[in-house]
C-alpha cells in the first residue's frame, strides 16, 4: 500500500510531546555570509519547552549562534520514512560553569538517570561542553512523506 503524505497542525502542547519523544534532528544556523548550516544533532526537550543539544564551544554552530540566535531544528522519527517537525527560535548558548546542570538535565530527558553524576560532571568539565537552549518562536505541521493523496487510490 502507497504511503499518503501528511501534514498535521499541532498545538503547543502536541508539538511539545512529539519532540520529547524524538533525539535525532538537524539544526540550522546561519554562516556569516548568510548561507545556511546545519548540524546534525541530539536533542531533548527541557522542563521549560526548550529544545537542548549538547556540544563543544568550538563548533560552527556554536559560533553562528553566538553572533545570529535564530535558529531551526528539524526534529525527526528514529525511521527514516516517518513523521518529522520543523521549529523556528532563538538559540541561546550556555558555557561551563553555568552550563553544568542543565546538561545534566540533558542528559535525563534523553537517557535517564546516568550510574555516576559525579563522573558525568566530571567529563562535562574536562570536556569543556557547552549547551544550546533553543526557546521555539513558531513551528510547522508534522509531517510525513509520501504521495499526494489524489495519487492513491
Amino acid at each position: 500500500m502507497a504511503s499518503i503524505a501528511t501534514n498535521r497542525h499541532v498545538a503547543r502542547a502536541e508539538l511539545e510531546e512529539f519532540i520529547r519523544t524524538r533525539h535525532h534532528a538537524v539544526l540550522l544556523t546561519t554562516r556569516s555570509d548568510g548561507w545556511p548550516q546545519s548540524s546534525l544533532v541530539t536533542t531533548g526537550l527541557d522542563d521549560a519547552g526548550r529544545i537542548v543539544v549538547s556540544t563543544y564551544p568550538e563548533r560552527s554552530k556554536v559560533h553562528n549562534l553566538r553572533r545570529n540566535s535564530r535558529a531551526s531544528v528539524v526534529v525527526m522519527s528514529d525511521e527514516f520514512g516517518g513523521e518529522w517537525v520543523q521549529a523556528d527560535g532563538t538559540a541561546e548558548v550556555l558555557d561551563l560553569p553555568e552550563a553544568l546542570e542543565p546538561l545534566v538535565d540533558y542528559f535525563r530527558v534523553i537517557s535517564g538517570e546516568h550510574p555516576d553524576w559525579a563522573e558525568y560532571r566530571a567529563a562535562m568539565q574536562r570536556q569543556g561542553k557547552c549547551l544550546i537552549r533553543v526557546t521555539i518562536d513558531r513551528w510547522g505541521p508534522v509531517a510525513k512523506g509520501g504521495f499526494p493523496p489524489r495519487l492513491v487510490g
